[in-house]
């Protein structure tokens, strides 16, 4: 069942895709099945978000890295930037969250540029080309927006895009990595 504490980011997930943003403390307490008191020993308000940026950005990078290693890491970067509809819903509440950065209530947290670097870098060891590799990030941020705005590119425009850009890819389990 996990540690109190990953009950208690699990519960604040679930009410975020569920569209409550930020998520109350007392509910995220009553849906982890902790008392507040329970939930305050953990995180306060902005630590709570900032744990949820931090695990949701380590996830991410796990799947990159893994790609990485692989020589797929630009392959990936596309595929992860056209989220399925159950992952659609996750992202557009990890973008309401960082709303949230520009009214102050959230301050990212140190490990989403160190992450964001670490992908660039991984991405221009793998293409030999940091400009290509800003490219290759800019065209999954434009797919990613797309996903989110309603209009998610297909398996084949992804396809397409990854052949255009000379990338190799691996084979797609719908569109997955």
């Amino acid at each position: 069942m996990g540690t109190a504490r990953e009950r208690i980011l699990d519960a604040a997930e679930e009410l975020i895709v569920s569209g409550q943003v930020p998520p109350a403390l007392d509910a995220v307490a009553a849906a982890a099945g902790v008392s507040k008191g329970g939930l305050l020993y953990h995180f306060d308000k902005r630590a709570l978000l900032n744990a949820l940026v931090t695990r949701a950005v380590r996830r991410f990078d796990e799947r990159l890295t893994v790609a990485a290693a692989e020589g797929l890491m630009a392959d990936a970067w596309l595929r992860l930037s056209v989220p399925g509809p159950s992952e659609r819903t996750l992202y557009r509440a990890m973008v309401s969250m960082l709303r949230l950065s520009a009214t102050g209530e959230l301050d990212l947290p140190d490990e989403v540029a160190d992450a964001e670097q670490r992908w660039q870098e991984m991405l221009t060891a793998e293409l030999g080309d940091p400009v290509r590799a800003r490219t290759v990030r800019l065209v999954g941020d434009g797919l990613l927006m797309a996903a989110l705005a309603g209009r998610p590119a297909t398996t084949g425009e992804v396809e397409e895009l990854l052949r255009h850009l000379g990338l190799r890819g691996a084979p797609s389990d719908e569109g997955r990595p």
